[in-house]
């Protein structure tokens, strides 16, 4: 086994270290991890590890935060060597995200858990605040004195420090393992059948609350495991961190210290946990409310729930946004009603709208914001925070000195995977304004308890792409609104979601838009039934017409290309099906080669 993964990582496709989105076309999320690994062992058996046959396996995830071929690999080599199923080894990007997984799904069922620290001496402030904010029960104990483990009526999770992951074992009376790896990450081993029900919900920890092991760690951890010799590479994690600070700062217009995370919904994880660490602290006797958009990217949405879920006195309150609705109005009906109950609301909220990219009137959302109101005492209500996820456009400076949002407290964070990496890494970040620089070093805290901080590489990725960001911005966008105004001209009867001439002159300007294609039936479901299929045979034209370019993927803000995709099947896979979006949603990029998408859109168009 040890010669053939040899040969394989000699042989790997260059996307395995570099594509952070795949193609939802040869993607099937029901098999994901397990078909990979399945096709790997068709091969292994074989002994074949051309480049050609691995190119060909079947996509292990849709985007590297949940996994990828490398992640897969390393999994399956550790359970080969345990004699376990690969889906009892799971990787992390983050050293505690797997204790904080078990931990969770065990609050949940009431069942006891046990932390055994090896060679690690664990962070009592760290968990004294797991306990208070987070809501989780355990014991702690050091593995020297620890007598008979297989006696504690719970789970026991044994914390060790490993860097060379072929020296692994499982020791008896131990359900879990975490093998944390300096400067790599870590690796949880699932012992026995009587756990295997935890596997999933470790899963959607992972895809929810933080990340995968990197692809570039994933062949570092291989390599040591392989004992194969590798150049040491330099990063100037310092100097890095400096200049990404500096860049997003300046893309902001605002002067507090950023954070960076290993992911868009690390960053959220950590902001959300900060605020509800603050409210407890500050007034601990009240209900946090967090109002959410119902149709919102799924991710935002889902961790959002499961926060209402797992820790006590916090509700998930619904704020309609699109088509019909109103956000001012929505916030303005959600914030009387939370007033009167006198409880704490957190809003988190997307400008533009995902997916229907519009953006509210800035001046009536300030001063619904700003507005005073009374409890049902007739006492003054607590203010809200505002978490704004500006993704689709960046460089917008809506809580700078002077902003429209710079006199209520807010909070704006962005998903790295987009336009401030070029699509090149999962890092996210965010930045409050002046008035909620209190909350700064509480989300901060979170973000280091969960080691969900950015890796060394995402940096200098980030320190490399953010500077020339807000011009990637722009002329992504001229190739946009050009598409677009192709688009109303030889199908004015479909329903273009983009923003107008009027807000891209104030500053909106995204490289998105979503597309609600004209239907014919008699009835508004064989309407429906024919506008989802017309959605389809829109994108296979696209992507089977310019393969090197248009791309059935999730993502936007990428170097070059056309990313396609229905957010019903893909962004909003965790969101309520009355609240989920069958259209169709198209990014843009500054590099592409749009005079033969409007010669294939035209034909598709003519094929209607």
């Amino acid at each position: 086994m040890q010669h053939y993964i040899k040969q394989v990582l000699k042989n790997m496709p260059d996307g395995w270290l570099t594509t952070t989105t795949h193609k939802l076309d040869k993607y099937n999320e029901a098999l994901a991890k397990t078909e990979f690994i399945e096709s790997l062992e068709t091969l292994y058996a074989k002994n074949n590890f051309t480049h050609k046959a691995l190119e060909r396996l079947p996509t292990a995830y849709d985007y590297i935060r949940l996994g990828h071929p490398l992640s897969c690999i390393l999994e399956w080599v550790i359970s080969k060597t345990l004699s376990l199923s690969s889906n009892h080894v799971i990787s992390f990007s983050s050293q505690t995200a797997p204790i904080l997984a078990i931990l969770r799904h065990n609050a949940l069922q009431n069942t006891q858990t046990q932390l055994i620290y090896d060679t690690q001496q664990p962070n009592e402030s760290h968990l004294e605040t797991l306990k208070q904010v987070y809501g989780y029960t355990f014991d702690v104990t050091a593995a020297q004195t620890l007598h008979k483990a297989d006696n504690f009526k719970g789970s026991s999770i044994l914390i060790t420090q490993n860097d060379d992951l072929a020296t692994l074992t499982v020791p008896n009376g131990i359900d879990f393992i975490v093998s944390t790896i300096p400067d790599l990450g870590s690796v949880l081993i699932v012992n026995g059948g009587n756990n295997k029900p935890y596997i999933s919900q470790i899963q959607h920890f992972r895809r929810r609350e933080t990340i995968a092991m990197t692809p570039v760690n994933c062949l570092m951890a291989l390599q040591r495991y392989l004992h194969i010799a590798s150049k040491p590479i330099t990063r100037n994690l310092e100097k890095n961190k400096v200049s990404v600070q500096n860049s997003i700062n300046n893309i902001t217009g605002t002067s507090t210290t950023p954070l960076v995370g290993s992911s868009g919904l690390s960053m959220q994880f950590a902001i959300m946990m900060g605020l509800i660490d603050h409210a407890k602290e500050h007034r601990p006797q009240k209900a946090i409310k967090i109002v959410v958009p119902p149709n919102c990217y799924g991710g935002t949405n889902d961790q959002a729930r499961r926060l209402a879920a797992s820790v006590h006195c916090v509700e998930v309150v619904d704020l309609p946004v699109d088509g019909n609705n109103d956000m001012v109005q929505s916030i303005e009906t959600v914030l009387e009603q939370i007033a009167q109950q006198d409880a704490i609301p957190y809003i988190i909220a997307e400008i533009p709208t995902n997916p229907r990219v519009e953006v509210p009137d800035l001046e009536a959302l300030k001063n619904v914001l700003s507005s005073k109101r009374y409890t049902s005492d007739g006492n003054t209500a607590i203010e809200p925070v505002f978490i704004l996820d500006q993704t689709f456009c960046p460089n917008v400076h809506f809580i700078e000195d002077g902003a429209i949002l710079a006199s209520v407290k807010a909070i704006a964070y962005a998903s790295g995977s987009k336009f401030p990496s070029a699509g090149q890494c999962t890092a996210g970040y965010c930045v409050v304004n002046k008035k909620a620089s209190i909350l700064l070093e509480k989300i901060a805290l979170h973000l280091t308890i969960c080691d969900n901080q950015a890796t060394a590489l995402q940096y200098e990725i980030l320190a490399k792409e953010l500077p020339s960001m807000t011009q990637r911005i722009n002329d992504a966008y001229l190739n946009t609104r050009e598409f677009v105004t192709f688009i109303e001209k030889v199908m004015p009867q479909a329903k273009i979601n983009f923003v107008s001439e009027e807000l891209a002159n104030q500053g909106f300007t995204p490289s998105v838009f979503s597309l609600d294609l004209p239907s014919k039936g008699n009835t508004p479901q064989e309407r429906e039934t024919h506008k989802r299929a017309l959605n389809h045979l829109l994108i296979k034209m696209m992507i089977t017409k310019i393969p090197n370019q248009s791309k059935y993927c999730v993502s936007y803000g990428q170097l070059k290309g056309v990313y396609w995709t229905i957010p019903a099947t893909s962004t909003q896979g965790t969101t309520k099906e009355v609240d989920k979006d069958y259209i169709a949603r198209v990014s843009l990029s500054a590099d592409m080669d749009l005079k033969k998408h409007k010669e294939v859109f035209l034909e598709f168009t003519k094929s209607m």
